[in-house]
């Protein structure tokens, strides 16, 4: 089934090189699947305009051709309707990336001498801060979550709590293994991006939330199930993986967002994800530690959040963090 929002493309036979370059992500970079599928949605698009307009392959390409691609993507997401603006501009510079990263590689195989994209300019964007909801909003899409006092309320509790505690990315949340809590609860081992191990703690709410739901987890696992489904905290009778999809959760809290009153627009698992992080620093957390915590890379990404906390958190910041203003006003 297509996306919502997402016209379906259809699934070209695109160029063997691309699906060299989309295996060496995966291989070598440890890029996620979801990753390797949004290269091949960019790289599978350019390669259509291509043939369409010149009857030629996306290896081929050469710099004029790559612009005018660019121009005219722009321009059919700015004539779609008001307020695209910064939308097509990222979608531009998100697909120029691609575009980047599959010539480079080329270069790197000597299958290219030249790189088309060397001399394009990405489009400058305007600072896009994330979405989050306040402390007290959090507060009420938990207690909302409560109410019925069933087994899969306390799931929603589970998941809200951990991850609220914890800000991990919703797809490392529903696809923890049961062996990632450890005996005493208070710590997660979480594997993110890349293969990256890192422990992340939990708090006193979210282990509490944690023994009630272990206490009634057996029910979302088949009775004839072979170990697909048991092997994961967050088990699911219905979905191919054996665990919760990101899909459904993400469905949970639209649907939870109506009972607490929250326009549901504004809640989902990555806006708790910013959430946390957020009120961490308005509460004084080290920029460090929050980095380590939602498993940056690079603290350039963490930095995002100290310009949508309140002054106080951002002096906090600065006056605290081993690398001062330097990080925070770089």
């Amino acid at each position: 089934m297509a996306r919502p929002g997402r016209p379906a493309m259809p699934k070209p036979k695109l160029h063997p090189l691309v699906d060299s370059f989309l295996d060496m992500l995966t291989t070598e970079r440890g890029a996620a699947m979801n990753t390797r599928q949004a290269y091949w949605r960019d790289l599978a698009d350019f390669s259509l305009y291509l043939r369409d307009k010149a009857s030629k392959e996306i290896v081929d390409a050469s710099n004029d051709e790559i612009k005018s691609y660019l121009r005219d993507l722009g321009d059919k997401m700015h004539v779609k309707g008001q307020n695209t603006a910064q939308i097509a501009t990222r979608t531009v510079a998100r697909r120029l990336s691609a575009l980047r990263q599959f010539y480079r590689y080329l270069v790197s195989e000597n299958i290219r001498k030249d790189d088309p994209t060397s001399a394009i300019e990405s489009p400058k964007q305007g600072r896009t801060l994330p979405k989050t909801l306040s402390e007290s909003e959090v507060s009420n899409l938990i207690k909302a979550a409560a109410i019925g006092g069933g087994a899969d309320s306390l799931r929603l509790v589970c998941l809200l709590e951990m991850l609220y505690a914890t800000g991990l990315r919703v797809s490392e949340l529903v696809g923890l293994p049961l062996s990632s809590i450890n005996d005493d609860r208070q710590f997660l081992m979480v594997e993110g991006k890349g293969g990256r191990e890192r422990m992340v703690p939990l708090s006193e709410p979210a282990q509490k939330s944690l023994e009630k739901y272990l206490d009634v987890r057996q029910q979302f696992v088949a009775s004839d199930d072979k170990g697909t489904q048991g092997q994961w905290l967050f088990p699911s009778r219905t979905s191919e993986s054996g665990h919760l999809t990101r899909q459904r959760f993400a469905q949970l809290l639209k649907d939870l967002a109506d009972t607490a009153g929250i326009d549901a627009d504004r809640v989902s698992p990555h806006i708790l994800r910013h959430a946390f992080a957020t009120h961490l620093l308005n509460n004084g957390a080290d920029l460090r530690a929050v980095q380590k915590m939602l498993g940056h890379a690079d603290i350039a990404t963490t930095q995002i959040y100290t310009h949508i906390v309140g002054e106080k958190a951002k002096k906090t910041v600065e006056e605290k963090h081993p690398l001062g203003q330097k990080v925070v006003g770089a």
